[in-house]
């Protein structure tokens, strides 16, 4: 009996590749890049199931491509703003994420751009690398203190939270806000939930962990950057276009506001002109999950996910489980 076709449509770590051979005849893209569309549009035919990323947008010409046998679009990531997931579910195809195994790792990278822009180590490498440094000056690459400081959290979902119990460290005073409060989050760290408008102008580190949503697109633009501290920090690990960023390089440019630590960009890979010109910023690209421990582990359950769906079963993180309804009436 053959194997079903599974595509996926890049590199993802060998030993979850490995794992995916085993149940199924696996075409993967040869180029150490994303696939074009036509690219995509070609080899998603006449497979089972779709390993895809981010970067791929799946939308209902995918689908059509794909061809009525195919039964799941299992995608490596948390978010899935680039899927059509309703297109999916009239088609029957399921629709499945990795949520849960990068919660620390993309916690964990927003403190990394906190601090990085709270002391200014990126200006600091540099001005060492340029061989500017001769003596220890009491002005030199003033800072901004962290601990101590309001915190304020966008959205106190998996990975907010994280990030906001990882500020206990330090002491910090936290203010969260989004669609309800998170009574477990408030126990553990003294939080405190409140309106948007209150959190920009009290706090002094800002980070946001909101999924991309009509309602989210541009939730920080001109009139937040004018409530914040000219102080404040803030910081995006979730989606770019959570964020103006025209808006964001003048707040930056004007002094609105200290700084900002970016992962995220709102025309990935394209940025803004004038982002790069800035010292009050820094800017990684897409890293949150990058680290051997989440990359494994987000590629493990991406597989086990086609492989639950393939052999007939609900998967375990199915975003549109209602095209199951009728298995799951028996």
């Amino acid at each position: 009996m053959s194997k079903p076709k599974v595509l996926v449509t890049r590199k993802i770590p060998e030993e979850a590749i490995q794992l995916l051979e085993q149940y199924c005849d696996v075409e993967i893209n040869p180029h150490d890049r994303e696939m074009t569309r036509k690219e995509l549009l070609e080899s998603v035919r006449n497979k089972d199931g779709v390993l895809c990323l981010l970067t791929n947008t799946i939308d209902e010409e995918v689908f059509e491509a794909a061809g009525k046998q195919c039964k799941i679009f299992s995608n490596y990531a948390v978010g899935y703003n680039n899927i059509d997931v309703e297109g999916a579910s009239r088609r029957g195809i399921a629709i499945t994420n990795t949520p849960g195994v990068l919660d620390d790792a993309t916690a964990d990278l927003a403190w990394a751009l906190l601090f990085a822009v709270a002391r200014r180590i990126p200006e600091g490498d540099q001005y060492i690398r340029d061989g500017r440094f001769t003596a220890w000056s009491p002005t030199l690459l003033l800072g901004r203190d962290i601990t101590g400081k309001t915190l304020g959290i966008i959205g106190a979902g998996r990975i907010g939270s994280n990030f906001g119990r990882k500020a206990k460290a330090f002491d910090m005073k936290i203010l969260y806000t989004g669609t309800k409060p998170n009574h477990s989050f408030e126990a553990e760290t003294g939080a405190t939930f409140t309106d948007k408008e209150t959190l920009l102008k009290a706090s002094d580190f800002i980070s946001i962990h909101v999924p991309l949503s009509p309602a989210t697109k541009y939730y920080i633009g001109d009139r937040e950057f004018d409530m914040m501290k000219n102080t404040a920090i803030l910081i995006n690990t979730s989606r770019g276009p959570v964020i103006n960023e025209k808006a964001l390089v003048q707040a930056l440019k004007e002094k609105k506001i200290w700084g900002a630590g970016l992962d995220v960009f709102e025309n990935e890979p394209e940025l803004t002109p004038g982002l790069t010109q800035l010292d009050n910023v820094v800017i990684v690209p897409h890293i949150g999950s990058a680290t051997v421990e989440s990359r494994l582990k987000m590629g493990i359950m991406a597989v086990q996910n086609i492989i639950q769906a393939l052999q007939g079963e609900i998967p375990d993180h199915c975003i549109n489980p209602a095209v199951y309804e009728h298995k799951l009436k028996k």
